[in-house]
Order: structure tokens, then sequence, then C-alpha cells
């Protein structure tokens, strides 16, 4: 999907939940799709939302976020560093989040796109009676290129 598509999706999504793609949003959004490789804190986008719309203020841009999220606009997670991190919904994703790798050294994030859990989740589902709706895998330790500067 092309960046205007997705913007039209995302809209259509605020729409139906009673909610108005407003400049401010505008620009929260277009610098999210403008980032979709990466994991953004609030603040980071802040610092980007005030390169295009200087009157934005920090408090509005975590008042959208968190509107976002609740819209399913994008995903919020915590990779251990403290700080939130935004990433945009995936229209094509079929209800699971993909997995990340965190550099602990150099704090690089990597995407696992395989789902490696559904075997796992169907032997919770049977053996607890547990309805899954959704999981995160997590997993830490060093990038390829963290090692190769740990090594003599």
């Amino acid at each position: 999907m092309s960046d205007s598509s997705l913007l039209a999706h995302f809209a259509k999504k605020l729409q139906a939940g009673d909610c108005k793609l407003t400049p401010r949003r505008e620009h929260v959004l277009r610098v999210m799709l403008e980032n979709k490789d990466k994991h953004l804190s609030a603040e980071e986008v802040y610092n980007l939302v005030k390169l295009r719309a200087p009157e934005t203020g920090l408090a509005t841009v975590y008042r959208t976020l968190e509107l976002f999220s609740e819209h399913d606009i994008i995903h919020g997670m915590d990779f251990g560093d403290g700080r939130k991190r935004y990433e945009l919904v995936d229209p094509a994703d079929d209800g699971h989040h993909h997995h990340h790798l965190i550099c602990t050294r150099c704090g690089k994030i990597m995407e696992v796109d395989e789902d490696l859990l559904e075997h796992l989740e169907h032997k919770i589902s049977s053996k607890y009676d547990f309805q899954i709706d959704d999981h995160q895998l997590k997993v830490f330790g060093l990038c390829r290129d963290c090692q190769k500067k740990k090594k003599p």
C-alpha cells in the first residue's frame, strides 16, 4: 500500500471511531508513515513533528499516539529501555504482531516476521482453556555488528 492509501485507510479507522484526522494528528501520522521501518519513541515523533509543525506540543503528540493505539493504527511496546516505542499497524497483518530482536549493546531493533509461537499458542489454549488474542516475543542479545566488535 502506498503512503497516501495508508493515510486514507487510517483516516477511515479514526472516522469509524467517531474521531477526525485533524491537521496535527495528520502530522503525527505522516511522521509514522515516513518512519514505518523504525520504532520511534514519543519524543522522537515529537521532534520530527516539530520540524513540520512547530506549534505542536509534546502533550498533543502523546495524546495522538494514545488515540492511534486505541484505534489500532499503531502498536506501542517497551523494549526494556524505559521508553515506549511505536510502530504502524500493517493493514495486511493477520492479527499477530511480529517479534523483535533487541541488541543490548547498541539498541538496534530487528523484526522477525515468522510466527514462531503458533504451536505453543494452540497448546496453551487447549491445556488451560484460554483464548489467546495476541502475543509478543522480545529476544535480547547482541547483533552481528556488536558480536564482531566483541571478538579480539
